[in-house]
């Protein structure tokens, strides 16, 4: 590579390195620029509105800016939320509050702002939870739900970005998560794991990637691992794709 492309694409990927900012969970910035793969062996949506009723008292834990919880929001006055992101949590509050959402700046794995026992059911899409927590705040015959990003989740693109560190949540599997809730007293009503298909289509669009989601590329910008980079480039020359993979489980969880 001549000096002319090298310095052509290294200002290019700092360029994006900058432009590594989002609110709520919109990933549009690089939408057509990669792809997630969407064949998941269930939905995530329709699990959830096979329990919602509409006289439930919910609480969407790890809310981010809302929106899933309104696509499947039945009755606005029984509903909680909590986001504990603080660039999201004005996002909700501007959002959600003027809907008479209950939403509370709070993370999922900490003590919930909540009375024992409020909840019928709980909804949680790719958040942390504290299973003990989860217990005190439902009520008997309480329904959980969760849709979780596996240990395994972006693995090959965080190895050719990064080297072969440390799996950040190394319990993050469907088995293991299973046996916890069991363990506490909750009947599993259903569950499911899957491994599908990430693609990026150009070397930026995987850097705003890793830099927005920071905890599975902890430490990584532009200039550090560079020629990770060029070699990431080299890949999509040859290939016309960088390819990973990404790791997904949920399960329905009902205490007993």
């Amino acid at each position: 590579m001549n000096e002319k492309k090298y310095m052509e694409l290294l200002n290019s990927w700092l360029n994006e390195e900058k432009a590594a900012y989002i609110k709520g969970w919109d990933f549009s910035h690089i939408r057509n620029r990669y792809k997630e793969g969407d064949d998941l062996p269930w939905d995530f949506y329709e699990v959830i509105k096979t329990y919602l009723r509409e006289s439930d008292y919910l609480l969407d834990m790890e809310t981010g800016g809302g929106e899933f919880l309104l696509s499947f929001l039945l009755n606005p006055k029984h509903t909680s939320a909590i986001e504990g992101y603080e660039p999201n949590i004005k996002i909700c509050e501007e959002r959600l509050l003027p809907l008479e959402i209950n939403f509370k700046a709070c993370d999922g794995g900490v003590r919930l702002p909540f009375e024992n026992e409020c909840f019928d059911i709980i909804t949680n899409r790719h958040g942390d939870y504290d299973v003990n927590e989860i217990k005190r705040v439902l009520k008997k015959g309480g329904i959980f739900l969760t849709q979780q990003v596996g240990a395994q989740n972006d693995r090959e693109l965080v190895e050719l970005l990064l080297g072969d560190i440390e799996v950040p949540f190394k319990d993050a599997y469907l088995e293991i998560a299973e046996k916890e809730f069991e363990k506490n007293g909750f009947e599993i009503l259903e569950r499911s794991e899957s491994y599908g298909s990430i693609e990026f289509y150009d070397v930026e669009a995987l850097i705003w990637f890793a830099r927005i989601v920071e905890w599975e590329f902890p430490g990584f910008c532009v200039e550090k691992y560079r020629e990770k980079l060029f070699k990431a480039q080299e890949i999509l020359e040859k290939d016309g794709v960088i390819r990973g993979s990404t790791h997904r489980y949920y399960f329905v969880a009902r205490k007993i």
